[in-house]
């Protein structure tokens, strides 16, 4: 380890997997701890589940450690004890405490996916595609005590495609992310970046998803509704009810049609199901009732045998 960079990795979803598999390649670098967050209840089992990030460091023989908090004493004297030249957090999800943030000699690095300062906060990916943005991009920071407002190291600009879902457009950030993420650390640590304060004034935040975030309200326009559904997967997805019974909604596209529906009101073409929305109908590809799997609209709807006109709850 003579020599190497020592560093201390925070990291919890499938986002920050890739850039803790590059950082463990690198031939100077060394990954002294994996700091991830505790196993959760997941699936219909509710059986725990480990985070991703935690699978990659065990595949990796990489030393793991999952506090529930990182408010205390112990907390301190273990990232202290393992001696961190830098710490690099990706998606850790939990508040880092300001006296930690000291603690390595290059202190914290922060890789966020937005164009700082623009969607600070913990569904930026998200947010991008609801508001039908034409880009996104990775932010290289460096932490401070305020949530994503430390100075700008690097950043990376990337376009989002029309049939972008927060899957297809997390999975390219975070290739990004974790292309950039080495020669990012090495400029900094040789004093080659000038890091760069956010303007405060152009700060924008986004808030950690709920299930009810993912309802959808028919009366919207037919285009927000569109975005709304490729931007909340893998979770919490778009959702409605019918019967009682929540039907996720996992594709559907935007038409030119002269059928007049009213909000959240079905009917079925024959190559189509429609369903209005608060400007034009909206036609419905892909759905996965409860406790079922995924399967075409027309297939769900031929299954319930419901009539023209029926409606979303």
């Amino acid at each position: 380890m003579e020599g190497k960079l020592r560093l201390v990795f925070f990291g919890t979803p499938e986002f920050a997997v890739p850039s803790l598999r590059t950082l463990a390649a690198q031939p100077d670098f060394v990954v002294v701890l994996v700091v991830t967050q505790p196993d959760r209840p997941a699936g219909r089992g509710r059986g725990l589940q480990p985070p991703p990030v935690k699978v990659l460091a065990q595949e990796l023989g990489l030393p793991c450690w999952q506090p529930e908090t990182l408010r205390t004493a112990e907390a301190e004297a273990r990232l202290a004890a393992v001696a961190p030249m830098l710490a690099v957090v990706v998606a850790y999800g939990k508040i880092i405490p300001a006296s930690m943030l000291s603690m390595p000699r290059h202190g914290f690095l922060n890789v966020h996916p937005s164009l700082l300062p623009r969607y600070r906060g913990a569904s930026p990916i998200q947010a991008a595609l609801l508001n039908g943005d034409a880009i996104t991009g990775i932010s290289f920071a460096v932490m401070t005590p305020e949530l994503d407002a430390g100075p700008i190291l690097r950043q990376f600009a990337i376009p989002i495609v029309p049939d972008d879902t927060g899957v297809t457009l997390g999975a390219r950030l975070a290739e990004v992310a974790a292309e950039l993420l080495p020669d990012t650390i090495r400029d900094w640590i040789a004093g080659r970046i000038v890091p760069i304060p956010q303007d405060e004034g152009e700060a924008t935040y986004t808030r950690p998803l709920t299930k009810a975030d993912g309802r959808v309200d028919w009366s919207e326009p037919a285009e927000r509704i569109e975005r709304k559904i490729r931007a909340l997967q893998p979770w919490p997805c778009a959702w409605t009810t019918i019967g009682g019974r929540r039907l996720i909604l996992l594709r559907a596209r935007l038409i030119e049609t002269e059928m007049d529906l009213a909000p959240g009101c079905l009917s079925v073409m024959p190559t189509v199901v429609l369903v209005g929305t608060g400007t034009r109908p909206l036609a419905l590809e892909t759905v996965q009732p409860e406790g079922k799997r995924a399967m075409s609209a027309l297939d769900w709807w031929r299954g319930t045998r419901l009539a023209n006109g029926t409606c979303f709850e």
